[in-house]
């Protein structure tokens, strides 16, 4: 294995609010849940940790209320030896919060109130220059706002570094960002929100992985869930298969599957070697319950 590069993730932090339920209650329908987890989360947060978890050198670039919640969010990514240096203290915003239910398949619905998260700019990325100099992958989402994404990509481009970018929570995006971009990681509907088309089969998510390379995108890996990831680049399309699981709590597989896509990339894996090992990470995560508490450490990752 080759020593870990640097990573920088930039994005959200939350602490998520989790209720166990049968199902998900129709609008207007109040129903009894189970039990109530209280789980540090947030997308930009779920990467940093798993990508820390699973061996990465991480730097962590966010923003956090003044308050308990930012308090101990700070001290978790401590404990986890990310370095904190650049997550700032909001004095006017509160720290982001996520309501979750989970029902018994194991699916959840989630609601953000991004807080402290949707303040941050810019201008914060400019004073973290050094770290982009530095770093060898820059990890993105888009639970910051989008201009701040943008920035951070031409800041990343500026030095040429791979960007890794999850487009999630899903939206629209400008044709100049997808452009360069090294590897782009949707989900099904995900990418069916950034192209404008329906995904129904393995065809259909070819189809919308060639749309994506051809908008520039170096690496298009499209996320399948039970089914693996396909990938299409220069060397055409495939599908990397995962293991069955059982699936207990699904929230997070994603940034833990982008999270270990950016180690395995960081240490000179190919990429259908990275994206085999992000399946493995996603696959054990979804047998746990909460975001940040179900990211595997390496030593449960057979690589």
């Amino acid at each position: 294995m080759s020593s870990p590069k640097s990573i920088l993730v930039i994005g959200s932090s939350n602490t998520d609010m989790v209720i166990k339920a049968d199902h998900f209650p129709a609008p207007g329908e109040t129903i009894m849940g189970g039990e109530f987890f209280m789980f540090p989360g947030g997308k930009g947060a779920n990467q940093a940790v798993a990508a820390a978890r699973l061996g990465g050198n991480v730097t962590f670039i966010a923003k956090v209320g003044n308050d308990i919640f930012g308090g101990h969010t700070l001290q978790k990514f401590r404990e986890e030896k990310i370095n904190t240096q650049f997550i700032i203290s909001d004095k006017e915003n509160p720290s982001g919060v996520a309501l979750i239910t989970v029902d018994k398949k194991g699916e959840n619905t989630i609601v953000v109130a991004p807080g402290s998260n949707g303040t941050l700019s810019p201008i914060d990325i400019l004073n973290a220059d050094k770290e982009f100099e530095q770093a060898d992958i820059v990890l993105m989402q888009l639970e910051i706002p989008l201009n701040t994404v943008q920035h951070a990509a031409k800041h990343a481009n500026y030095y040429h570094k791979k960007i890794i970018l999850n487009p999630a929570p899903a939206r629209q995006l400008p044709d100049e960002l997808l452009d360069g971009l090294f590897i782009l990681t949707p989900n099904e509907s995900e990418a069916e929100i950034l192209l404008g088309v329906k995904i129904s089969n393995i065809k259909s998510v070819e189809a919308a992985a060639k749309k994506l390379y051809e908008k520039g995108v170096v690496n298009v890996v499209v996320t399948l869930g039970a089914e693996g990831a396909y990938i299409y680049n220069a060397d055409g399309g495939r599908l990397i298969p995962t293991s069955k699981v059982k699936p207990v709590d699904t929230t997070a597989a994603g940034d833990v599957f982008s999270g270990a896509l950016a180690v395995a990339i960081s240490e000179d894996k190919t990429l259908d070697e990275a994206v085999a090992f992000a399946n493995q990470a996603a696959s054990i995560s979804v047998t746990k319950m909460g975001a940040q508490s179900s990211a595997p450490y390496r030593k449960e990752l057979n690589d």
